[in-house]
């Protein structure tokens, strides 16, 4: 391969880990002045984060403005346990989770060596993200990874977002790159898999949880549990 794509969150970035601790915390900083039982509305919050994200056309338009989808699920979840959002309730507690889930990112231990690795064999990088531009380039400047990367595709910023072929398209035109020597390596199945091999490109899943693909149809050219497993085989 001479061209690497990575997906950033949950990739590179452990993006999800924090989840569900930091809207705990959240709810039992706000919960208690405003007379909302947490535990109730941390199990809401579950539920209404699964129903939330679940549409696909709600995934695609809400990603891109993460402190508004954060506040609307908030919002949803207090609905649904009865919970008036008085002066603005919805929003602290959203604003809470946001401060808290940022303190909570790192890069995985290996994501920096692993970017080492290719780049000293003259690997083209390439780093292909959806979501919110302000998001992704916080994390991409905190972490110090636009050195690494010949070609950002940010979804935010570009206009549209995996799995979409024009992503892809772009990222490799922009590296002088055939979809023959590239590869993309990414945790979710459908955005950097099969979006990736639609248009040539291997795709490599990174199944950190040792999940294993159950029903799903897509069929990665390559499954790793770890970044490190790249660099063991070049």
């Amino acid at each position: 391969m001479k061209v690497l794509l990575f997906d950033l969150d949950d990739t590179l970035i452990d993006y999800s880990g924090g989840v569900e601790r930091c809207w705990e915390e959240a709810c039992a900083v706000h919960c208690p002045s405003a007379g909302v039982d947490a535990d109730r509305l941390v199990r809401a919050l579950a539920d209404t984060r699964r129903w939330f994200w679940n549409d696909p056309e709600r995934h695609r338009r809400e990603r891109v403005n993460m402190p508004q989808a954060w506040r609307r699920i908030a919002e949803y979840a207090l609905a649904s346990v009865g919970a008036p959002d008085d002066d603005g309730f919805a929003a602290r507690l959203a604003g809470e989770y946001a401060s808290r889930r940022r303190e909570t990112l790192d890069l995985f231990p290996e994501s920096l060596s692993t970017l080492d690795h290719f780049r000293a064999r003259g690997v083209s990088l390439g780093l292909v993200t959806n979501g919110d531009a302000s998001q992704q380039r916080d994390k991409i400047e905190r972490f110090g990874l636009a050195g690494y990367f010949d070609v950002m595709v940010i979804e935010g910023e570009f206009g549209a977002g995996k799995p979409d072929a024009i992503v892809y398209r772009h990222a490799l035109e922009t590296l002088g790159a055939d979809p023959s020597v590239a590869a993309m390596v990414g945790d979710h199945l459908e955005f950097d898999v099969a979006g990736s091999q639609r248009c040539g490109i291997t795709g490599v899943w990174i199944d950190r949880r040792g999940r294993g693909l159950g029903l799903s149809a897509v069929r990665p050219h390559r499954i790793v549990s770890s970044l490190t497993e790249l660099t063991e085989t070049t």
